[in-house]
């Protein structure tokens, strides 16, 4: 059985405080920051190197749509992601920048 396609939300519906807390977890700032440094639809999730199962990242990866920084979407049996970074840049402005400083960890 096929998974279902993942539901996307906009930034623009997504209050500040929960941009910020799911950009709080370590392993969710991981993803984003890969991805920053990917070109879109170029990383399948499989493709992460974080120290969590498959389930969690499953769960990392569904918070980060639900604040509309991740679009994914199914090419065979592999399912590709893209940061949304200018529709988050528009809701944020600045955040994502701020986020992806290494130099704050």
């Amino acid at each position: 059985m096929a998974a279902s396609a993942p539901e996307h939300i906009h930034p623009r519906e997504v209050p500040l405080a929960t941009a910020l807390a799911a950009l709080a977890d370590p392993v969710r700032l991981t993803l984003v920051r890969e991805l920053a440094a990917a070109e879109d639809w170029e990383r399948p999730c499989g493709s992460f190197d974080v120290p969590v199962r498959k389930a969690a990242l499953s769960h990392h990866f569904a918070v980060l749509r639900q604040v509309g920084l991740l679009e994914q979407r199914d090419r065979g049996q592999r399912r590709y992601n893209r940061l949304r970074r200018p529709e988050f840049d528009e809701r944020f402005p600045g955040l994502l920048d701020l986020a992806l400083r290494t130099d704050l960890d």
